[in-house]
């Protein structure tokens, strides 16, 4: 039996709430996880629900995984089994591969990156014949906007997102069916296509819905205020055979809405599911007081939220601070000086975050801990799957998972070297279009069009084929090394680069790659098979950080530096929170355009509610904007809350009184409110 006494009142009450609609409001740092994990233990242990039947969905594989961690934790491995806890996308993977066929698809589909689907966009382009240069990515990014809303490439036209007299529209519109089309030719998706072939699936054929409805009695969804149209459908698929629906979620914490989050799905739970039970999480475990007192009075001004109050028995007399700053080298310059004064008391940097609403605001913060020497980390930078010579041989792996896939096999055709060029490509890329099969089909029928380069195409479906049987016979690991070593592709990297640190930077990069294929091998052990290998390698959640072990150690003791849409889900114990100015928070364009700032209000929030000790929170007095010096003024978020925190004018600190310096403040403040009144 699993006892449920460590939770608090509020946590059990959810943990026992199994049947029917039930909505969880869980406020920032109230043990949420704990609260979901304990719920999970309860009822595979007190209840005898089996295993098979429970379903729990994340956004991210870090949050699956940690959820999955702490129920092995509490129930162990043996009872642990069966349990489904796993992110949107995998699960419609894991549908996709079972159903995807009555779509037209073969089974062993590949999943295209950003890349490969820019490189389609652009051969659609090209036949679209027109004068007008268009954005790629903007294109990209409208196809995967009407995705998220159910919008197929044959509906867009009739949509209310198509405007016939924008230019954009009716080169997408073109765009998104000649695209749709080569990837089904390719026998490829795209992330998006994931959960609206799901979805597709569901509606098409309500029986496969239900069977998975049979089968997850139990479901439960986490973050659900960042949920999507689409996952709305998905979800409602799932419990088309039951109501037994637990979603979890903080409305004060969506900040996703760029990404096509959907706010009112959380906001509008209790209309869906009318007899659904509604549980508060509202004590904090993270945060001291007079930071949630601090948090509460900012996210208290949005009115379309649910009604809730963080409270902490963290007591401290450590109040947030506000630093009004001459600019922004002043700015970089005062904080990086706390840090090192922090880290020369033998303060540990891992325990520090310098939070910000845009990436232009972190360059001077860079410099200035460069000059002194801080180690610092910035999050959101290049992945290591999306490395060149890693994409290379993911590339290789996915053509021999699905030899359909065209744009992996253009990438790797020549890579290494083999005297493949374009010219010998165009030829079988015409007779493939020509008569209808698939590139890799055409190379291995007609070496012959490759005139004196016909070895060279021979050699390569050879070895393709080689290895699809090496991989089956053989280990993963063993077979990805042993495949590394037969095309040479180190020497490879050597030739590429004339700088031999960076060749040794690529060359190691290779190795930490073969190195993960011996972890999913280890832990995978019987389904470490090259096509689940390459299907966890696509599947990289862009949320996730994909650092080796090793260089996780290293962070440890670095500053970390990240946007505030970085920051949620992660705690720090001193924030610094930098900019907290009208046209950063709430951002310039959000104001120009008359738009709601509620969803920037909740970025302050969320900031704020990173730290568990210290905030110090800053803003300038001017900025240099293009190379001019304009006079900047306290975001009104501040002015809201104001006088919650201790204010200190670092710009004249040691030359006012106690007196002066308040008085000072005060005509700051009476400054921002003349100009919101304006």
């Amino acid at each position: 039996m699993i006892s449920l006494s460590g939770l608090n009142p509020e946590q059990r009450s959810a943990a026992e709430a199994i049947e029917g609609p039930v909505l969880i409001l869980a406020g920032a740092g109230s043990g949420k996880t704990r609260t979901i994990t304990y719920r999970i233990a309860h009822m595979v242990s007190n209840l005898a629900i089996p295993g098979k039947n429970i379903l729990g969905v994340s956004f991210t594989n870090k949050a699956a995984k940690e959820m999955r961690e702490r129920v092995i934790a509490l129930l162990g491995k043996t009872k642990s089994r069966g349990i489904t806890l796993t992110t949107f996308h995998s699960l419609g993977v894991k549908i996709l591969k079972k159903e995807i066929d009555k779509l037209g698809y073969h089974l062993n589909f590949s999943i295209y990156d950003t890349s490969d689907q820019l490189g389609i966009i652009r051969e659609a382009l090209k036949v679209y014949q027109t004068d007008k240069k268009f954005d790629h990515k903007r294109i990209l990014s409208k196809i995967g906007s009407m995705k998220n809303r159910g919008i197929s490439s044959e509906d867009f036209l009739s949509s209310p997102y198509f405007d016939e007299e924008e230019p954009y529209d009716l080169a997408t519109e073109y765009a998104y069916r000649y695209y749709q089309d080569k990837l089904k030719f390719f026998n490829a998706i795209d992330f998006d296509d994931i959960l609206f072939l799901v979805v597709e699936l569901f509606d098409k054929y309500p029986e496969v819905a239900e069977k998975y409805s049979e089968k997850f009695q139990y479901i439960m969804i986490d973050e659900y205020q960042d949920t999507n149209g689409l996952q709305l459908k998905l979800i409602m698929g799932l419990v088309s055979k039951h109501d037994n629906l637990c979603v979890v979620g903080d409305d004060d914490q969506s900040i996703y809405a760029f990404r096509g989050a959907d706010i009112t799905n959380i906001l509008e739970f209790e209309r869906q599911f009318p007899n659904a039970k509604v549980i508060k999480l509202e004590q904090n475990y993270r945060s001291t007081s007079p930071i949630l007192s601090l948090a509460n009075h900012i996210i208290k001004e949005n009115k379309q939220r649910r009604a809730k109050t963080l409270w902490s028995t963290k007591e401290s007399n450590l109040k947030p601070i506000l630093w009004a700053m001459g600019d922004t080298d002043h700015e970089a310059q005062v904080v990086v000086d706390e840090i090192a004064k922090f880290q020369a008391k033998g303060g540990h940097l891992g325990d520090i975050a310098i939070l910000y609403r845009s990436n232009t605001q972190a360059q001077p913060i860079e410099d200035e801990l460069r000059i002194a020497q801080v180690p610092y980390t910035v999050l959101g930078g290049q992945k290591f799957y999306e490395k060149k010579e890693i994409k290379d041989l993911i590339a290789y792996f996915s053509v021999m998972v699905n030899p359909y896939d065209q744009m992996a096999l253009r990438r790797i055709l020549n890579v290494p070297h083999r005297g493949i060029g374009n010219a010998t490509l165009d030829k079988f890329l015409l007779y493939s279009e020509q008569n209808n099969v698939s590139l890799f089909e055409a190379m291995q029928a007609h070496p012959d069009l490759a005139g004196p380069r016909a070895g060279n195409i021979q050699d390569f479906v050879k070895l393709i084929h080689t290895y699809q049987e090496k991989f089956k016979q053989n280990s993963l690991a063993e077979s990805c090394s042993v495949f590394v070593e037969d095309i040479k592709f180190l020497q490879y990297i050597d030739k590429q680069y004339d700088n031999a640190k960076q060749a040794d930077r690529r060359k190691n990069d290779i190795m930490m790659f073969l190195e993960s294929a011996e972890r999913f091998q280890k832990f995978q052990s019987d389904q470490a098979t090259l096509k689940n290998f390459v299907e966890k390698l696509l599947l990289q959640d862009n949320q996730d950080r994909q650092e080796d072990e090793e260089d996780e150690d290293i962070r440890k003791n670095e500053v970390t530096m990240m946007t505030l849409h970085s920051s949620k889900g992660l705690e720090f114990d001193i924030v610094y929170l930098i900019g907290m100015e009208e046209e950063i928070l709430p951002h310039k364009k959000t104001i120009t355009d008359g738009e709601d700032i509620s969803e920037e209000r909740r970025l302050a929030y969320v900031g704020v509610t990173r730290a568990r000790e210290k905030l110090f929170m800053t803003f300038c007095k001017e900025r240099k904007i293009y190379g001019r010096k304009v006079t900047r003024y306290p975001s009104r978020f501040l002015y809201e809350m104001d006088p919650l925190y201790v204010n200190q004018d670092r710009t004249t600190f040691g030359h006012l009184t106690e007196e002066e310096k308040e008085e000072h403040i005060k005509s700051t403040f009476a400054s921002l409110s003349s100009l919101l009144d304006d």
